[in-house]
């Protein structure tokens, strides 16, 4: 742990940045006495309805079984067998961050006491945060519609029928009803696309001073980032780039006029592009925080009316299409990071060699970069292809719609090294033109932002290696949103 703050578990007021602090290991997570409390007058509402009617996996069968009753002298059995026929994950086990989120995010939404399980199985999650306990999670076995076997998984690991990846925890019973009350979301989808909304909003934010340092490079027209050029069409996003820009390029100071009358597309156009993406981002967040906190588990027993209410909430549409939309917008801005390396090793818009070269004559110099970059951003291209297109129609046919919102959250995750690899090649380039061409920096932010990229960076001025610069780049892009 890197610091003792805590995160109130309530099923109301999870935030994203909570998700990734306790994940990451900079948070403890709490459960509310509260939530506990409610959690447990929402079994006993689901144990005495489940006496009266039929309530679908409780009484019932799952899927195309919904019509078919279950003794309630094996009830309990039904529950183990459930899980056991749905723990069948496979492909690589997720890593340890995504595991503690899947655990944080599905405790917060049993806290939201919607599921009627036993409250034994909130205390678990809680207390498998607070030591450390990680079960073992496959990542392959859901397409949107509940992520029924990792959470089946994890279940089962409570209950001591499968082995903890890390620590332990004594086993707890699984009560009759808790095997679809638990396994009932998206917890696991939500997880993967918590960290990688963090990831990417982290990158968006230091691309602006990426683009800031080319534009300093490239001798860039403020004309572009006009406060008065923005509010004639003022989406939020754009407006808020254009704005970015002016602080970090010359804050409070009048800008320097550009060299050009028109920049290319990658300066003169970064807020229209940039925008989408942060507002994109915004979206996911807005998405993702509805879904941290709600109880979502069909059927939903409701403390209120003390009834079920059998739903399909467990579609997850909205967070399918939020992440599509995402890498889209992504995938504009990396493109323009591309165009903005291509315009840094063009001597006529630099004045300075090709490719920014300082050895002999054809000397290549970052020729390289503009490989490395394209092979990122083709990475990327395919990782933006909309995944929300396809549908599946399963369970003899009584399933017949699926959001893929679990494959959208992977191609998201892949979208991350992706985007940071292009970054870095500007960065790369960008750092360089700058010391070659030994100008005066404004006195803002990106002044700043070069002083710890060239303390980072080395400056060879013989043709080499670029590997291990790129790595170096990728940290500092990676840590450039603090500024």
């Amino acid at each position: 742990m890197t610091d003792s703050s805590t995160v109130r578990i309530d099923g109301r007021h999870l935030r994203c940045a909570d998700v990734v602090r306790v994940a990451r290991r900079s948070a403890w997570a709490k459960l509310d006495d509260a939530a506990l409390v409610r959690a447990r007058e929402a079994y006993v509402v689901a144990r005495d309805i489940g006496a009266k009617r039929a309530v679908y996996g409780r009484t019932t069968g799952v899927g195309a079984n919904r019509h078919d009753v279950v003794d309630p002298d094996s009830a309990d059995q039904h529950g183990l067998r459930l899980l056991s026929s749905h723990a069948g994950g496979t492909g690589e086990p997720a890593a340890d961050p995504l595991v503690r989120s899947t655990l944080l995010i599905r405790l917060n939404q049993l806290a939201a006491a919607g599921s009627g399980v036993h409250p034994r199985l909130l205390e678990a999650l809680s207390g498998a945060l607070r030591v450390g306990a990680l079960p073992r999670v496959h990542s392959l076995g859901a397409i949107g519609t509940g992520d029924l076997s990792a959470l089946a998984e994890i279940a089962l690991t409570l209950a001591g029928r499968r082995p903890w990846a890390v620590g332990s925890l004594p086993p707890v019973p699984i009560s009759p009803g808790d095997a679809l009350a638990f396994i009932s979301s998206n917890a696991a989808t939500l997880a993967e696309s918590v960290l990688a909304w963090h990831d990417l909003r982290e990158l968006l934010h230091s691309s602006h001073l990426v683009a800031g340092l080319s534009y300093c490079a490239l001798g860039g027209s403020p004309e572009a980032f006009s406060a008065r050029v923005h509010a004639q069409r003022p989406h939020p996003g754009s407006v808020r780039s254009a704005a970015e820009m002016r602080r970090i390029l010359w804050g409070d100071d009048e800008p320097r006029a550009g060299r050009r009358l028109q920049d290319p597309f990658g300066l003169r156009a970064f807020p229209q592009v940039q925008g989408p993406a942060l507002d994109a981002v915004d979206s996911l967040e807005s998405v993702l925080t509805t879904d941290l906190n709600a109880a979502a588990e069909n059927p939903f027993i409701d403390i209120d009316t003390e009834n079920a209410y059998h739903h399909g909430h467990f579609s997850t549409a909205y967070l399918a299409l939020s992440l599509d939309h995402l890498r889209a917008a992504l995938h504009h801005v990396a493109e323009l990071s591309a165009a903005r390396l291509g315009d840094l090793v063009e001597p006529e818009l630099t004045g300075l060699s090709p490719f920014l070269a300082a050895g002999p004559s054809g000397s290549s110099g970052i020729m390289i970069l503009e490989y490395v970059a394209h092979d990122a951003l083709s990475q990327l291209r395919h990782a933006a292809a909309p995944v929300t297109l396809g549908t599946a129609v399963i369970s003899r046919g009584l399933e017949d719609h699926a959001s893929f919102s679990t494959q959208a959250a992977r191609s998201t995750s892949a979208a991350i090294g992706a985007y940071r690899t292009v970054l870095a090649c500007e960065l790369l380039a960008a750092v360089r033109a700058l010391r070659l061409r030994s100008g005066e920096l404004p006195h803002a932010p990106v002044a700043e932002a070069f002083r710890i990229a060239a303390a980072s960076l080395p400056m060879v001025a013989e043709d080499h290696p670029l590997t291990e610069e790129i790595a170096q780049a990728e940290q500092l892009v990676a840590g450039f949103a603090a500024l």
